[in-house]
């Protein structure tokens, strides 16, 4: 089974383009479910999400039975921790809770900023968010390349740790392509290669992920995406080149690309990028 999809739902710039005019709240969600069998959700990155929230995630993707969230763990573990870290540890699982139970999250996703480095320290530390979220089927991404060796992998298998790929620029020690399986599943985030913005500080916090993939790039990652698919019973693909609408667009093209099929699309997309209406036309690609 292999879930392509994008990062996120709720962003304005996808307004006309992903979504009808008028669109709004959980609506979005249903809409995508059209077209995708998974979604990261990002919004837990910021704050702990309510039960209540949760539910109305859930009941939003009733109708599609096969559909699985990932959801990215709370920044305050891997981005913020300190002193009052583990005291959070309940009030975030509380709207986890909800998509577990349901059998609505396929992976709970801890990613760690570059200046997460592989040392014993934080070796340990990964092995304490285990501990603390051990019901939870838990990925680790990590982005620098201190932690790309064949010892890393072995150690996140051993303590049931499922391993992040990831595709991002080429930048200083920067973590490079992998297609490691280390858990129950599978998972592939595409980060886009925007290098002139990935260490830029910028009042907008999503321009680094400011990037559409080219078919070479895509045919590129298609062939990675197959060699974990041969490896797990369970892969995800999740696209966080999100301004715009770009990882929507990728996300379709890659479905076509693996499944051989042709997915529906959304209108608006075809007018924002004319260049993929090959999919919905029957052709074979665009150039």
């Amino acid at each position: 089974m292999i879930r392509i999809g994008p990062a996120g739902w709720d962003y304005q710039d996808w307004q006309g383009v992903v979504y009808p005019a008028g669109l709004q709240g959980t609506d979005r969600l249903t809409y995508l479910t059209r077209f995708f069998a998974t979604i990261e959700i990002n919004v837990t990155f910021y704050r702990p999400v309510s039960a209540s929230l949760a539910q109305r995630w859930v009941e939003a993707v009733a109708a599609r039975p096969d559909f699985r969230f990932t959801a990215k763990l709370f920044r305050g573990f891997t981005h913020e921790p300190g002193d009052d870290t583990w005291q959070q540890v309940d009030a975030v699982k509380a709207g986890l809770q909800v998509c577990l139970g349901a059998g609505r999250l396929g992976a709970l996703l801890a990613q760690f900023p570059y200046s997460f480095h592989n040392t014993a320290a934080n070796r340990a530390y990964l092995l304490r968010l285990r501990d603390h979220f051990h019901e939870y089927p838990l990925a680790v991404e990590v982005r620098h390349r201190s932690w790309q060796q064949e010892a890393v992998r072995l150690f996140l298998a051993e303590h049931g740790l499922a391993f992040c790929n990831i595709d991002q620029p080429q930048i200083s020690y920067a973590l490079g392509a992998t297609d490691w399986v280390s858990g129950p599943f599978a998972y592939l985030r595409l980060h886009g290669r925007n290098r002139h913005n990935w260490f830029a500080k910028s009042a907008d916090p999503g321009a680094r992920y400011d990037y559409l993939y080219s078919p070479p790039e895509l045919a590129q990652l298609a062939a990675r995406a197959r060699r974990l698919t041969a490896k797990a019973a369970e892969t995800y693909l999740i696209f966080n080149n999100h301004p715009r609408g770009q990882g929507v667009a990728n996300a379709l093209e890659m479905t076509m690309l693996l499944t051989g099929e042709h997915p529906q699309l959304p209108p608006g997309l075809i007018e924002a990028f004319p260049q993929l209406a090959y999919i919905s036309g029957g052709g074979t690609g665009r150039k």
